[in-house]
C-alpha cells in the first residue's frame, strides 16, 4: 500500500516530503506521493505551482489514508457504513483526523474493534425469524449483533483516539 514512500504518520510528514520534492523539482515523485496517499493529483500540482501553501491539511491527509485503505479492503454492507462514520468523524474533528493518519492505526484495525464489539454482544435470533429466512438448509441457531451508529462512533473514537492498536 505504501510501497514507495512508506506510511506517513501525519499531514506534517506529508507536507515536509512534498516540499522537499518540489524544491528538488521532482514533480513526478510528488504525483506518486499524492497517489500513494489518496490525494488528488490536482492538489499536488497546485502545491507544486505555488497555488497552495500546503500539500495537505489534517483532514485531507486522513481522508486520503481512508481512501487508500478502503480501496484495498473493499468494504461491503455495514462495513461501508462504518467507513462513512469514520470519514464523518475526520471531517468533524481535526484531532480525529490527525489520529486516523497516525502510523499503526488502520481501517482494518478499526473494523476489527467494531467486529469485536459485535461478537461480544451477539444474541440468539428468535427461532420464528430464522424460520422466515429463505435458506436451505435452515440454520438451527443464529447469533447476531451489529452496533448502532452511536455505539459504532464510540468504538471508532476509542480506537483512533485511545490506546487500542
Amino acid at each position: 500500500m505504501y510501497d514507495i514512500f512508506g506510511e506517513m504518520g501525519s499531514a506534517e510528514e506529508l507536507n515536509t516530503l512534498a516540499e522537499n520534492l518540489v524544491n528538488e523539482g521532482d514533480i513526478d515523485s510528488l504525483k506518486k506521493l499524492a497517489e500513494e496517499n489518496g490525494i488528488e493529483e490536482e492538489y499536488a500540482l497546485d502545491f507544486a505551482n505555488g497555488d497552495s501553501e500546503i500539500f495537505v491539511d489534517a483532514t485531507m491527509a486522513a481522508e486520503g489514508k481512508l481512501f487508500i485503505e478502503g480501496e484495498a479492503l473493499k468494504p461491503k454492507g455495514i462495513m461501508q457504513d462504518w467507513l462513512s462514520y469514520i470519514e464523518a468523524e475526520a471531517f468533524e474533528d481535526e484531532e480525529m483526523a490527525k489520529a486516523i493518519r497516525k502510523n499503526g492505526k488502520s481501517l482494518k484495525g478499526c473494523i476489527a474493534a467494531l467486529m469485536e464489539l459485535s461478537f461480544k454482544n451477539r444474541k440468539q435470533v428468535d427461532k420464528e425469524i430464522i424460520e422466515m429466512v429463505n435458506l436451505k438448509p435452515k440454520p438451527s441457531r443464529v447469533e447476531f449483533y451489529v452496533p448502532n451508529m452511536r455505539e459504532a462512533k464510540e468504538i471508532i473514537r476509542k480506537y483512533y483516539l485511545g490506546d487500542r492498536k
